[in-house]
C-alpha cells in the first residue's frame, strides 16, 4: 500500500484494511530514512546490457578462475533478487507472522511508482493500493500538525519544509502513477481519493474484492483519524503556489 502525502488519508485506509483481521500493515517502516526509495534508485541501474553476462559467475565457462579476468566477478544474478526479499521478508513478514498474521504488507508516504515497480519484481503478485488527498486540505492539516516542519521525503537530504517542498513531493509521488512508459511492468493499482473513502457508505466492495479481504469500514471511520484539532489557515500566496506545483499530480488523481 502506497499513499501520496502525508496524514490522514494513508491512515484511515491503513484502518480500514486492517479490520481484516488477517493482515497487518506496518506504519511507514523506517519511513523518513528512503530505505526502499535508495534500494529502487540503485536498481533502475541494472538494464539490458549491462552487467554484461560475463560478469555473472554462473554464465562464465568453468575454468580456473585465478588465471581468468575477475576485476568485474559477481555472484549469480538470481541471488541479487532473492535477497532483496529475503530483506523485506525478515523485517516485515516474520514479524508479522509470528504476531498471527497471515498476511502483511506496509503503507508509506515518501513512495512513489518507481519503488512499486522494485516491489513488482520482488512480489508479482503484490497488491497497490493508491490514496491522495487534495494538496490544498493536505497542506492544511499538515502546516497545523507539523509547526517545526521536521519532515524528511529522505534524511537527511530531501527536507519538507514549506510550501513549496511539500507541494512538489506531492506532485511527483501523485503523477508517478499516470506516465507508465514503454519499461514500466503493469502495476495495477488501485486508486482511492481520500475525499471518497471518508464518506460513509462509501462502496468499498470492490477494494475488499480485490484484495481478498473481509473488511468492516464503519468500525474504522467510528473514531476521528488525524491528531490536527483544526486545520491551519493558508494565505493566498501559499494556495497560488500549491496549485502551481501540483498541476501534474492533480491531474493524474482526479482534482480541478
Amino acid at each position: 500500500m502506497l499513499a501520496t502525502g502525508w496524514r490522514t488519508g494513508s491512515t484511515l485506509l491503513q484502518r480500514i484494511l486492517m479490520t481484516d483481521r488477517g493482515l497487518l500493515l506496518w506504519g511507514e517502516p523506517l519511513g523518513r530514512l528512503g530505505l526502499l526509495t535508495r534500494i529502487s534508485e540503485a536498481v533502475c541501474g541494472v538494464e539490458a546490457g549491462w552487467p554484461p553476462d560475463e560478469f555473472w559467475i554462473d554464465r562464465r565457462q568453468p575454468g580456473d578462475l585465478t588465471t581468468a579476468w575477475i576485476a568485474n566477478l559477481f555472484p549469480p544474478a538470481e541471488t541479487f533478487r532473492a535477497s532483496l526479499r529475503a530483506l523485506l521478508e525478515r523485517w516485515l513478514g516474520e514479524p508479522a507472522r509470528a504476531r498471527g498474521y497471515a498476511r502483511w504488507g506496509f503503507k508509506e508516504v515518501r513512495l512513489g511508482a518507481a519503488e512499486a515497480m522494485v516491489l513488482r519484481w520482488l512480489y508479482p503478485a503484490a497488491h497497490f493500493v493508491v490514496t491522495s488527498r487534495d494538496p490544498v486540505a493536505a497542506y492544511r492539516s499538515i502546516k497545523g500538525a507539523a509547526k517545526d516542519w521536521e519532515l524528511y521525503a529522505r534524511w537527511p537530504d530531501h527536507q519538507v519544509d514549506c510550501v513549496v517542498s511539500f507541494a512538489r513531493h506531492w506532485d511527483s509521488l501523485a503523477s508517478s502513477w499516470s506516465d507508465p512508459g514503454d519499461t514500466r511492468p503493469n502495476l495495477a493499482p488501485l486508486v482511492i481519493r481520500y475525499e471518497d473513502l471518508a464518506v460513509r457508505g462509501h462502496d468499498l466492495a470492490p477494494l475488499a474484492s480485490r484484495l481478498g479481504l473481509h473488511l468492516d469500514p464503519a468500525s474504522a471511520l467510528a473514531t476521528r483519524v488525524g491528531q490536527t484539532d483544526r486545520p491551519a489557515a493558508i494565505s493566498r500566496l501559499e494556495g497560488f503556489l500549491l496549485h502551481r506545483e501540483t498541476r501534474a499530480g492533480r491531474r493524474a488523481m482526479g482534482y480541478s
